[in-house]
């Protein structure tokens, strides 16, 4: 880049290198610093530079220059602050994109950095016009006009009534009360985005304390505010119906035309397809859009042409009679989403790696001219993986799709999916604002599309029975999201189907049926980030799918290998370990570090070759970009960005998509459309054909559908969320009436966010270090034997079948809800070898899946719950009701209401019977997920065979296996 850092101005020494707004204003031709105090006030009658530097997730900065001209400004003012933005990208290294603005028709990028809005000041600097002079105006009363359905564009107009007209909205701000009129042609979310200039009004002028009144057009003087509102027009007299027709200075839409810049000159080019080869990186090119002029400017231009070429534009704008039209300059390598759709076929966008480059010989250059300009600056990165926001102790039920119905899975099979089959699941759990519900769908690689379409057919439905209370998702194989599989924990995918779909495919289609099979030929590819999060999914039978990143559990039947990849971690042995439980649950394992093979196993394998060693990287998610959804005429998608979002964009009236790049959020308003609302699953597909961010994005991204009042955190956390907001009811308008009027009101009956301590596998969703604290060995020739350690049998030998099989990870327990109070006879509770035992039996039995609150989903759930609900025989005598004529009779029980203090016990003490979840006078006031610490020493040792401190140094499994056995948990 040929640039005379000579005419770089030295003011903008150390910009952009941190998150957030820089302001200039022009003074007498020089760019000055503007005090962060006076961020968002503007004078008519000056020109400023502004700019925007954003942290991105990659760790790189993106900066957006804006130079704002206001209407009075002067031209030779207007035109330093165009070549002085030209400077501050060069200082910047060339990667900004700059914009022209113009008072009164800014762009809604530039006025998201001041939400509300801006509202402009008289004056300026050359008049000689001063801060304090606003005190005058204070209490003027003044008329302004607001335009706009998710950016507002505040103008003051002259207080009469020929400024009124009925297609927008109205604010009189007077000394004692703001009255807002709403033009009857004027929207609902027009309308909610006007009042938030009223408090903007309210806060600024009044210090919060004013009234505030809606007045509707149409409304005369049946309404008390009309008729003071009117009155200060001197009486009411009807608007006429003519529009008032000044559309933000849009220019028509025009076929864009490409002309080159050579020595301050524009030339057109004749070309029928413009392409990105017509752009010469040694060169300036304009493109004119009608209502936007984009000024192209090549990377090995010097500094000079690229100023000439913004003069260029700018004669291009009064030539063309476009005073209104923006100006968009770009870097080569930086081009913007839109920019880049103008072009035919543009090739996909290469990481421009110069910027830095650039920057730092910038920098450089500076330096040796006596300037101290600071080093390139860095963001600072973020984690690749981000950490799923979804509680792991909820209840899961999960359904696989065979032809047009669905068939429920048990629980030792609802963690076993097939590639060539379709999933339905159910998973409940405590949320940020009490339970929530997630309805997913899951396609395997090789699932029919007849299935496919049945499976969200029956996942409609559902969230349909919900009354749309659930969060829907569909989830691709191999395209899961981070939420996905801890709700699943041991997840294993098997190649093939087991579905009638399926068969018919392969048999119908002749192709060979790949389903796995025990007694078979198998390799696993284990992958994971601890036990709550593991995967072991069927790859290959070759060398060709080993990693040397990953471990492989290898069987032939009854013979198994464990291979251990040279990179891979002691968790990921770890969790090969664990997965063998489920996959090989009765066989030993031996095991092969990499470069120590057998010769059987490669025999098993094929042939030996080359294999790779990088982990796999599955989609990363990106800055977040929120769009507005409408529909044409014809029904064609189309969707607005929403620059800088917050919660108060999501207009209840509205369907807004959420793109993470990794997955899809469409956001339904209550108070949307019902046909858009059935239709929200398809916008997010088309969605995702548009690929509006030109990022190549998958069509099997996952997709979620949520609807407003069932934010999910994992979407929440996208925005500064307020619970009392989104429990409001109304249209967007009086909801956001009430906050300026009345301010947001908590909601005092939200439960408090569970802590993550258990799942619904009974595993720690934390898992301590005794969890992991098991050795192995890579010896090739020593046989692996998976058993618990000596301390933990000791423990387990008290209450374990003693001919059970020792398992190297615990045995998944059911999450148990409390049950309903019964009546045990309190004065002879069951000795602990009776609870024990009893336990122990529910432990050889097979495990039952508990159904989450939202079971009217589906009928088979609802029998399973009323089989579930009905008396077991193995109940003990004592603790079990006696029933006459059908009603059930509670037993006596003698109270012991006092609590029991001993010597040296902290805090407050209970008996035992009081603890118990079975208990008809259960203690209050205590953590009920730590009963046990309320016992007295003495009885502690009693029923737990052991001291308070050993138990507390148990794994958390092993704690809650003893709490269950006593009926604690």
């Amino acid at each position: 880049m040929a640039v005379s850092m000579r005419e770089v101005d030295p003011v903008f020494q150390g910009a952009g290198q941190k998150d957030g707004l820089e302001i200039w204003r022009i003074e007498k031709l020089q760019a000055v610093p503007v005090p962060k105090e006076s961020y968002g006030k503007f004078f008519t009658g000056d020109s400023y530079i502004i700019l925007k530097t954003t942290s991105l997730k990659n760790g790189s900065f993106r900066h957006d220059i804006h130079y704002w001209l206001g209407k009075d400004t002067s031209q030779d003012e207007a035109g330093t602050a165009a070549i002085k933005t030209v400077e501050l990208d060069a200082a910047l290294g060339g990667r900004a994109v700059q914009y022209r603005e113009v008072q009164g028709n800014e762009t809604e990028k530039f006025l998201s950095y001041f939400k509300p809005c801006i509202i402009p000041e008289e004056g300026g600097v050359a008049s000689g016009f001063r801060h304090a002079e606003v005190n005058e105006r204070d209490h003027k009363t003044r008329l302004f006009v607001c335009r706009g359905k998710h950016t507002v564009h505040v103008k003051e107009v002259p207080f009469a009534r020929s400024s009124l007209n009925h297609d927008d909205i109205f604010i009189l701000d007077t000394k004692s009360k703001i009255f807002q009129f709403n033009g009857s042609n004027s929207t609902i979310q027009e309308r909610a985005k006007a009042l938030e200039v009223v408090q903007y009004l309210k806060d600024t002028n009044h210090d919060g304390k004013c009234e505030v009144a809606a007045v509707e057009d149409g409304k005369l003087m049946a309404d008390a505010d009309a008729g003071e509102f009117w009155g200060l027009f001197g009486g009411f007299a009807p608007l006429p119906r003519k529009t008032f027709s000044e559309i933000n200075g849009k220019g028509s839409a025009a076929t864009p035309k490409l002309l080159c810049v050579n020595k301050g000159q524009t030339a057109p080019i004749d070309c029928e397809i413009m392409t990105r080869e017509l752009l010469d990186s040694t060169k300036c090119y304009l493109l004119d859009c009608g209502s936007e002029i984009y000024v192209w400017m090549g990377r090995e231009t010097t500094l000079e042409e690229r100023k000439r070429a913004g003069s260029s534009a700018e004669e291009l704008l009064r030539e063309g009679n476009q005073p209104k039209s923006h100006i968009i300059r770009l870097m080569e390598g930086f081009e913007t989403v839109i920019f880049r759709s103008k072009f035919d076929k543009w090739p996909k966008k290469a990481d421009a790696v110069v910027s830095d480059e650039s920057r730092g010989k910038v920098s450089a250059l500076l330096k040796r001219q006596g300037f101290n300009f600071k080093s390139p600056a860095k963001a600072a990165p973020v984690k690749q993986e981000p950490q799923p926001q979804i509680d792991c102790t909820g209840n899961l039920q999960v359904w696989r799709v065979n032809g047009s119905e669905k068939t429920f899975l048990s629980f030792s099979e609802q963690c076993k999916f097939y590639s060539g089959d379709c999933y339905i699941f159910q998973y409940t759990y405590p949320g940020e604002n009490g339970d929530e519900c997630l309805i997913g769908t899951w396609f395997g690689k090789k699932s029919v599309q007849e299935e496919r379409s049945a499976a969200t057919s029956l996942a409609d439905k559902m969230i349909e029975s919900l009354k749309f209370q659930a969060v829907l998702v569909r989830v691709y194989e191999g395209k899961e999201p981070i939420e996905f599989f801890p709700i699943f924990q041991n997840l294993v995918i098997y190649k093939g189907g087991t579905s009638t779909g399926y068969k018919k495919y392969v048999s119908e289609n002749g192709i060979e049926d790949d389903t796995y099979s025990e007694s078979g030929i198998a390799l696993f590819r284990v992958q994971g980030s601890g036990p709550e999060n593991m995967q072991a999914i069927q790859v290959d039978t070759a060398a060709s799918s080993l990693n040397s990143s990953y471990c492989y559990i290898l069987h032939d039947g009854d013979t198994v290998f464990t291979w251990i990849g040279n990179l891979s971690s002691s968790m990921d042995q770890e969790l090969a370990e664990r997965q063998l439980d489920v996959i090989k649950p009765n066989l030993q394992s031996r095991l092969l570090k990499e470069g120590s093979e057998y010769d059987q196993f490669w025999k098993l394998l094929g042939v030996k070759s080359e294999y790779g060693s990088q982990k796999i990287v599955r989609d990363q998610e990106s800055d977040p970009h929120l769009f507005a959804c409408t529909f044409s005429k014809e029904g064609v998608l189309k969707v607005r960005e929403i620059f800088n979002f917050t919660q108060d964009d999501l207009m209840t009236e509205d369907v807004f998509i959420l793109d993470c790049h990794s997955c899809i959020f469409v956001w339904v308003g209550q108070h949307a459309d019902t046909k858009i609302r059935a239709q929200a699953l398809n916008i997010g597909e088309k969605f995702l054909e548009l690929d509006i961010l030109m990022e190549n994005v998958s069509r099997e991204t996952p997709l979620y559908v949520i609807t407003e009042g069932s934010e999910p955190q994992y979407f929440t956390r996208f925005f500064s969320w307020d619970f009392g907001k989104s429990a409001m009811h109304g249209n967007s308008f009086e909801r956001r009436l009430s906050i300026v009027r009345d301010g947001v009101k908590p909601r005092a009956d939200r439960p408090k966010r569970r802590p993550t301590t258990s799942s619904h596998t009974g595993r720690s969703s934390v898992p301590d270090k005794s969890q992991r604290s098991r050795s192995m060995s890579f010896s090739p020739d020593r046989v692996r034997v998976r058993g618990r350690s000596p301390a933990f049998n000791a423990l387990a030998a008290n209450f374990e079948n003693p001919n059970a099989r020792n398992l190297s990870t615990p045995p998944p327990v059911v999450r148990k809800q409390l049950p309903k109070p019964v009546s045990p006879d309190s004065s002879k509770p069951p000795p602990k070898t009776a609870s024990i035992a009893a336990i122990s039996a529910s432990f050889e039995r097979p495990k039952a899946t508990l159904i989450p609150k939202s079971i009217k989903a589906s009928p088979d759930a609802n029998k399973l719950q009323t089989e579930a609900s009905k008396p077991k025989p193995e109940t003990n005598a004592k603790e079990s009701n006696s029933t006459k004529d059908g009603q059930i009779v509670t037993s006596t029980v003698q109270e012991d209401v006092k609590e029991i203090q001993a010597d040296g016990e902290e805090g407050p003490v209970y008996p035992y019977d009081r603890l118990r979840t079975s208990s008809t006078n259960p203690a209050t006031d205590i953590d009920v997920t730590k009963r046990e610490v309320y016992l007295s020493s003495s009885e502690f040792r009693e029923r737990f065979g052991m001291t308070k401190e050993a138990f507390a140094k148990l794994p958390k499994w092993k704690q809650n296996r003893l709490k269950i056995a006593l009926q604690l948990f």
